[in-house]
């Protein structure tokens, strides 16, 4: 059913007007109707250095926004006979480890792979910073990882890793870098001038915003990563040439009709569930109105994307800075643009559950607590808010609701005894953990080791707090641990730009403990002291 849809610039100004500012960074917004653009400013500045406005024709890091570009390139040589959406990675990468080969490239652009994401390996495990990591180095740990986080094809888990790997297949059948095949086979048909496959931040770049990334005390820095995401996200672009791509996803200049249909349309799992993703591309829906989309985010820099394919409507949204939120001033426009949207639901009262929960079968951790009055869930380490439903379900809030999470209470409503885990389909049964649990502090001082990662862990008490130090080929990262329940310990890095955290469970006797962040699972280190 066809939409209306209603433009009113007066209202978009007001969106942004905490951003419309010349003191600090901002952001860059455009909207097009049936594929004529209408709106397009920017606010805040192009960097703190220089009196320069953020606008649209200026280049910013589109982070994950990348993926399904990356995808269509892939299909386009589908199209060419010179490849298949089914075909096994072992067809074009045999030199990896066997895990790897039965994958296919659907998997792949799907995230249902099942691998181990390389990318997330080296930030949690081996720095942000250090040995520069490029993309044939990510390629090549998939040589030695010879385990995997679920059967290919069975679970929907986020894997930048698998779209380096799939960045490899391209380059191997192109025989073309990545950047020079982008720029041939995408950008300069569409007429995408001021757009580029960007690896490094170290360079200069003509016409391009400084990203800026919070600090731990509220501050900006301005901070680069020593890792090539390729084509998980390294596309640099400007509003206006993200509304030429828009434009194409309908109007198809680069892409044929079949080609389109398959990057917009979800994966099916064998359990019948749907992903609501297809070939690097979210299907959701907001406030009655079916949506297209994919966030992307960087160091110092975000986006959104959004389509309204009934409304012919596309809003882009680029930020020189990690604390704008693009995700929400998007879903704002859409408020301001879409007339007779369904009501905004409204979370259901309820009390706040906590505790510490860990799955027997997957070894899943879900930590529940509180922040700010407002209920949250992190599951293996990945902090959302989440709010109750009137059948007193949890879900993610409106911002985070492309991670299609649910969590079912088992119990107490405020200390439940278990969890229910539906995770984009899957689910999953964690049981709450005990206080007696797991070894005592001391015990888990010593020396650890994951042989296929190469990654060797040292955990030592230093005035009074337990630290973590993680070393690998590419660098290494520390943490300072405490515990939250029994055998389970929060990490949280020491450094104070864009600092995260992981999770850890021991064993009983301290013999080895598995490890968990945003896109690792349980991964297994054995005590080697």
């Amino acid at each position: 059913m066809r939409r209306a849809s209603e433009f009113d610039g007066s209202k978009i100004d007001a969106l942004f007007a905490d951003l419309d500012q010349g003191s600090g960074p901002g952001a860059a917004v455009g909207i097009a109707i049936g594929g004529k653009p209408v709106y397009r400013k920017g606010y805040g500045l192009a960097s703190m250095e220089l009196p320069v406005v953020l606008s649209p024709s200026i280049r910013m890091r589109i982070g994950s926004t990348t993926k399904h570009f990356t995808a269509l390139a892939y299909m386009l040589l589908c199209e060419e006979g010179k490849a298949g959406i089914d075909d096994p990675l072992g067809k074009y990468l045999p030199e990896l480890n066997p895990v790897t080969h039965t994958v296919t490239t659907r998997q792949l652009m799907t995230n249902t792979s099942g691998l181990r994401d390389t990318c997330d390996i080296r930030v949690h495990l081996q720095g942000k910073m250090g040995r520069r990591a490029t993309r044939a180095d990510l390629v090549s740990l998939y040589r030695d990882i010879d385990d995997v986080h679920a059967v290919p094809g069975s679970a929907w888990i986020y894997n930048n890793g698998g779209w380096v790997l799939l960045t490899a297949v391209i380059e191997r059948l192109t025989g073309q870098p990545f950047e020079e095949a982008m720029l041939s086979r995408i950008f300069e048909p569409l007429g995408m001038n001021d757009t580029l496959v960007r690896a490094w931040d170290n360079d200069f770049i003509p016409n391009s915003a400084t990203p800026h990334t919070l600090n731990s005390e509220g501050g900006l820095e301005r901070l680069f990563w020593d890792l090539d995401f390729a084509g998980a996200g390294t596309i640099a672009s400007t509003v206006d040439d993200m509304l030429r791509w828009c434009a194409n996803m309908e109007a198809h200049v680069v892409g044929n009709a079949a080609t389109w249909a398959a990057i917009k349309t979800p994966q099916v799992l064998p359990n019948g569930a749907s992903t609501c993703y297809g070939l690097g591309l979210f299907n959701g829906r907001y406030r009655g109105v079916d949506i297209l989309h994919h966030p992307g985010g960087y160091t110092g820099c975000g986006s959104q994307l959004i389509k309204v394919p009934a409304a012919g409507l596309d809003v882009v949204g680029l930020a020189n800075s990690d604390g704008a939120n693009c995700i929400g001033l998007a879903y704002s426009i859409l408020d301001a643009t879409l007339p007779n949207l369904d009501p905004i639901k409204k979370s259901v009262a309820g009390s706040i559950a906590t505790g510490v929960f860990r799955s027997p079968a997957t070894g899943r951790i879900a930590h529940l607590f509180a922040n700010e009055g407002q209920q949250v869930i992190a599951i293996d380490a990945m902090e959302l808010p989440f709010e109750r439903n009137e059948a007193g379900v949890l879900w993610p809030t409106v911002e985070s609701g492309h991670f299609r999470r649910a969590v079912t209470l088992i119990g107490d409503s405020d200390k439940p005894s278990a969890l229910h885990l539906s995770d984009f389909g899957v689910a999953d049964e964690l049981l709450q953990v005990r206080s007696d649990e797991g070894p005592a502090a001391a015990a888990i001082v010593g020396h650890y080791r994951s042989d296929s990662t190469g990654t060797e862990v040292e955990i030592a008490v230093s005035g009074g707090d337990s630290l973590l130090r993680s070393t690998g080929r590419f660098g290494s990262i520390q943490y300072r641990l405490e515990r939250l329940m029994g055998g389970v310990w929060q990490a949280t890095t020491l450094e104070a730009a864009a600092p995260h955290r992981v999770v850890l469970a021991f064993e009983d006797a301290g013999r080895g403990f598995h490890f968990s962040a945003f896109a690792t699972r349980s991964l297994p280190f054995k005590r080697v002291d």
